[in-house]
């Protein structure tokens, strides 16, 4: 058995955000309370002063919607289906932001024994709302943005990766095994490990794809096409569907085979960042880029069809150019692959003894070293 290559780094691909800011709020809002508590401030002047900061927050809340609603009423046939209703509804969601106003108001009138008129203390909240908004106080930050778009689904690589699944992988997938099984019944050599059966999914984070395998790395060959997929799609008669079959060279110049190919729509990521009109930097590619594998990944998992029928490959391409970097990731992967493989068979042969031989026979024909080594962990 080949020795495993050097040590290989695996990209850092961001997980899910948990739910560790609203814990943050919960207990900043206990260390508020305790503060206020100790304060040994008057009851009736606190619960004045809480309630008018609350019913400002609400006013802030009315102001802005008011605002939206000026260039809304503008959009109603377009946006809203000719309905002020619907419109109003979504610049005012009037059942928690105006019951909030209302009670609050009512708590601060009760409340009210400072000498000074109800209608001075609106004006100036309103002031000091409209003066944050216009010098934009209140703009989300690129956290709370990008924790919206992630939890609505609403990221370009949520759709381009639902686009990949429904109208790609869904289709050549679960076909995968066959064409590989047809191909390995006409070459039984190169396809011994039935693990290495699926399609191999590169996904380089910098969204740098080769039309040509042969050109990223002279270490991987075109070897020949598996068996085409014939499908009417979409008013196309006879759409083809197929994958090609590649020799992957290892840095001990060990042949594997399989079948490979980048993810096709991180061209339409790189090709964004590269138009001016789509207004996207480089950082924004790789964000997207990483949150299309972990979209993929998670789509992927949930498929019942295409399940053992693929293997991404996410990988961050070194600062400095390396000539055989991807071949060397590949082969990785397949050698994890066929670790693998031995790994099931092995565990097969330990659940079925033998009655033939006895412990010592086993002893010679089993030895440490032969055993599969441990898989790494490589983050996905």
């Amino acid at each position: 058995m080949s020795r495993e290559p050097r040590q290989r780094c695996a990209p850092l691909i961001p997980q899910a955000r948990g739910g560790r800011a609203q814990r943050a709020v919960y207990l900043l809002l206990a260390l508020c309370a305790g503060a206020l508590l100790l304060a040994g401030q008057p009851l009736v002047s606190t619960a004045r002063s809480l309630t008018f900061h609350f019913a400002t927050l609400q006013i802030g809340a009315l102001l802005k919607g008011t605002c939206y609603l000026a260039e809304e009423i503008f959009h109603l046939d377009s946006r809203h289906h000719g309905s002020f209703w619907r419109a109003l509804s979504t610049c005012f969601p009037l059942r928690w932001h105006g019951a909030m106003l209302l009670v609050c108001g009512s708590a601060y009138v009760a409340l009210l024994g400072d000498g000074q008129p109800l209608g001075l203390h609106l004006i100036l909240a309103s002031l000091c709302q409209l003066l944050i908004l216009a010098l934009g106080l209140q703009k989300p930050s690129a956290v709370e943005m990008s924790e919206m778009s992630e939890r609505s689904k609403q990221n370009v690589a949520h759709g381009l990766a639902w686009s990949y699944y429904v109208g790609y992988l869904k289709i050549v997938l679960p076909r995968m095994k066959k064409s590989m099984e047809e191909f390995s019944r006409a070459n039984p050599n190169l396809l011994a490990c039935r693990k290495t059966w699926k399609l191999h999914i590169l996904v380089p984070l910098s969204c740098d794809v080769y039309d040509e395998l042969e050109k990223a790395d002279s270490n991987i060959q075109y070897v020949t096409d598996l068996t085409e997929t014939t499908l009417a799609r979409a008013g196309t008669k006879k759409r083809v569907y197929k994958h090609s079959l590649y020799a992957i060279r290892d840095e001990e110049n060990q042949l594997w085979h399989c079948a490979v190919e980048y993810a096709t729509p991180l061209q339409s990521l790189y090709a964004m960042s590269q138009d001016e009109c789509a207004a996207f930097s480089r950082e924004e590619r790789l964000e997207q880029a990483k949150l299309f594998y972990r979209t993929l990944e998670e789509i992927l998992k949930g498929s019942k069809e295409c399940a053992d029928a693929y293997r991404l490959i996410a990988y961050e391409e070194p600062r400095e150019a390396e000539t055989h970097f991807l071949s060397r990731e590949i082969a990785w992967h397949l050698r994890q692959e066929h670790h693998e493989e031995i790994a099931v068979l092995e565990g097969s042969h330990t659940h079925t003894p033998s009655t033939a031989l006895d412990s010592a026979d086993l002893n010679l024909q089993i030895s440490v070293s032969d055993l599969p080594q441990p898989l790494r962990t490589d983050g996905f």
